[in-house]
């Protein structure tokens, strides 16, 4: 049975995902739209396709009886470890010149989110889990990742990517939410998560998240001490609408406003 890689070997995959993001970013791209329902403009790049097939290669040649799940090319390979990538979570603002979006790299086992990278390779920072804990680096300065405590859901600061993607019984949870917090704010994307996991945003909701916008961050998130599940309360690793929180009081007061609790 293969063992969990090291975190050397994330770097290696995010160096490799860099080398093919940075010099297509702020350029001018070829933009394509993949067909979602509910959605007029999926857009997708080549930088997307080109940084996904050489992680995949990178993964193929170093473990090559792993899976691997990937938002562009889709499922290969079966077994316990399976690889989760997105490599450019956050295309809208790839392709704007906002530097919220990142690269994602996950690892499940069994089905759990066990390791995890996002590298924002323009600012230059990478916030990673391993199996000695969750970590940030930047300028070669490295320090440990920990989420805060603001106690009160009034002190809180709320993230969501959009307010547009909200509905219904969803939407009224959210209001409630953003009623009870001290501010809320909009399209950060991943790197909104990582904030959370450093310590300086206290909630997020995302209201309909794949398998490869979220598996890399639990573990980054949990490790850090924060707290990610579904909103129905289970594991987040097969994406749905997802509830990320600082701590497990704040957690469970989001819970029950999001779900409309009495």
């Amino acid at each position: 049975m293969s063992k969990l890689p090291n975190a050397d070997f994330l770097h290696r995959l995010a160096d490799i995902a860099d080398a093919e993001t940075m010099p297509r970013y702020r350029t001018e791209l070829a933009i394509d739209t993949k067909f979602n329902e509910g959605d007029s403009f999926d857009p997708v790049t080549e930088a997307d396709r080109e940084a996904e097939i050489a992680i995949r290669a990178a993964i193929e040649a170093e473990y090559p009886d792993h899976a691997i799940l990937g938002e562009e090319l889709g499922q290969t390979g079966s077994g316990s470890f399976r690889w989760v990538l997105d490599p450019v979570d956050g295309t809208r603002p790839f392709i704007c010149g906002i530097p919220v979006w990142g690269t994602l790299i996950g690892l499940t086992v069994d089905g759990r989110a066990e390791m995890g990278m996002m590298s924002q390779p323009f600012i230059g920072e990478r916030f990673w889990a391993d199996v000695e804990g969750a970590w940030y680096e930047r300028a070669g300065k490295r320090q440990r990742l920990s989420t805060r405590d603001v106690g009160a859901l009034s002190e809180a600061i709320l993230h969501t990517t959009s307010p547009e993607d909200y509905y219904g019984d969803l939407k009224q949870g959210f209001d409630r939410l953003a009623a009870s917090v001290r501010m809320t704010r909009y399209g950060g994307e991943c790197y909104a998560l990582a904030m959370l996991a450093a310590g300086r945003i206290d909630l997020a909701v995302e209201p309909s998240l794949q398998p490869y916008d979220i598996v890399a961050l639990i573990p980054i998130i949990e490790k850090a001490g924060g707290v990610v599940t579904r909103l129905d309360g289970e594991r987040a690793e097969e994406g749905g609408s997802v509830l990320v929180s600082a701590t497990p009081t704040l957690h469970y007061e989001a819970l029950r406003l999001l779900n409309g609790c009495a």
